[in-house]
């Protein structure tokens, strides 16, 4: 079967909600994919930072594979043997008293809404129903109707509405903004240390450091979505350590599952998170024997094998190389470890085009907002690899860009 006869089929019983690039994927090993013809591929998006591990971990697949044979879901209405570990293991690298498993990172995220506001109630003391949650211009949370509410993008919102009251927004990376968006009211502030979705955005050095203090004086809890950036994806183990803070709460999701299973959760302090009584809060997949044995080897993995220093190391790399291009193509390269954005002129180029071409070159990878093209590989790549990658970057400049020729022979 062709790819464009495969994704005809696709197109007529699969809702249209993305826009994949047109390559159809049968397997994948390490930081390799094969499309449907054997045609190797090298994968610089990691499903959005999920394949922290690369793909189909042999130790990873020998879990599943164990654990499936064993047991898999019995729901929270009892207790399993793999939680205790996993959870352990979650708390002790993170640092936080107690998880709330979930599965993905928008049920994370709908959790940590919910327990800032019961925190906001029982601790705070706000007013019954008037708790208000800070989150910063441009986020990416999620796709819920609840989380999409806040967002400032209207193409995430158009003809979901009404959304839920209880929200407001000020630009991210500015403090002085923060602290006057603060009431009596205000339980929490949700914010990505990183922003992943808007373009792979940094804030201001400095710029955490000065949040956590504002909720300190202020009773605001600090919670990080680091969904996308924890877990050695920046170049730390989390993204508040490059700032030397400590938020009050933290999410996590992505490559918690090691790549394999969905698997997110909600940290935090005893104090916050003992307020979730029975029944305040649950889920018939979170936590489960599968799921807690994938990510208690997926946070073994990466410590033993230091994943977050060649995430430092290899991303210095590739940010470095990327730097010295010389391409009018270009306006910007940002980011931290290998998490990096890429954009473009788009008067001169889509994001869109320069991600096609480099698939048709054997990298794959994906646009962010038409302008950004995203380069976050699976956290085991080798310093020969990103050298492949870039010799295929700077053919794909050449097409749109003759000019780069003469300027690089001088």
């Amino acid at each position: 079967m062709t790819d464009t006869n495969y994704i005809e089929r696709e197109n007529a019983v699969c809702a249209p909600t993305y826009k994949p690039i047109p390559v159809v994927l049968e397997r994948g090993e390490g930081i390799f994919l094969y499309d449907q013809n054997g045609r190797q591929y090298l994968d610089m998006m990691s499903a959005y930072s999920a394949v922290s591990h690369g793909h189909c971990h042999p130790e990873l697949v020998e879990t599943m594979c164990k654990q499936a044979a064993t047991l898999t879901i019995v729901s929270r209405a009892f207790h399993s043997k793999p939680l205790v570990p996993f959870l352990e293991k979650l708390c002790q690298i993170s640092g936080f008293d107690m998880a709330l498993p979930m599965n993905t990172g928008a049920e994370a995220v709908e959790t940590a809404i919910k327990c800032a506001r019961r925190w906001g109630y029982q601790v705070k003391k706000i007013p019954r129903n008037k708790a208000e949650i800070i989150v910063a211009n441009d986020n990416f949370h999620g796709r819920t109707s609840t989380i999409i509410g806040f967002s400032s993008e209207p193409d995430y919102k158009r003809d979901f509405g009404p959304f839920s009251d209880g929200f407001r927004e000020v630009p991210f990376g500015d403090a002085d903004a923060f602290e006057k968006s603060i009431t009596p009211n205000s339980c929490a502030f949700l914010v990505e240390p990183m922003q992943g979705e808007a373009g792979i955005i940094l804030p201001p050095k400095g710029w955490l450091k000065k949040i956590r203090a504002l909720c300190d004086k202020h009773n605001v809890l600090l919670i990080l979505d680091e969904i996308q950036t924890g877990l050695g994806r920046t170049g730390k183990m989390f993204a508040f350590e490059h700032d030397g803070i400590r938020p009050d709460a933290l999410i996590l999701g992505k490559a918690l599952g090691g790549g394999m299973y969905p698997v997110s959760a909600f940290l935090s302090s005893k104090e916050v998170l003992e307020l979730m009584g029975p029944g305040s809060h649950g889920s018939t997949f979170g936590g489960n024997p599968m799921g807690a044995a994938l990510g208690l080897k997926a946070l073994e993995i990466m410590e033993r094998d230091n994943y977050v220093q060649n995430s430092a190391n290899m991303g210095a790399y590739l940010k470095g190389e990327l730097l010295k291009l010389n391409s009018s193509l270009i306006t910007d390269v940002r980011g931290s470890g290998l998490w990096i954005g890429v954009e473009f002129n788009p008067s001169k180029v889509t994001a869109r085009a320069i991600c096609e071409s480099l698939m048709d070159k054997g990298v794959l990878s994906k646009e962010t907002h038409d302008t950004v093209v995203r380069l976050a590989p699976p956290l085991i790549i080798t310093k020969k690899q990103i050298d492949h990658m870039l010799d295929i970057f700077k053919k794909v400049l050449e097409i749109y860009d003759p000019m780069i020729l003469s300027k690089s022979a001088l």
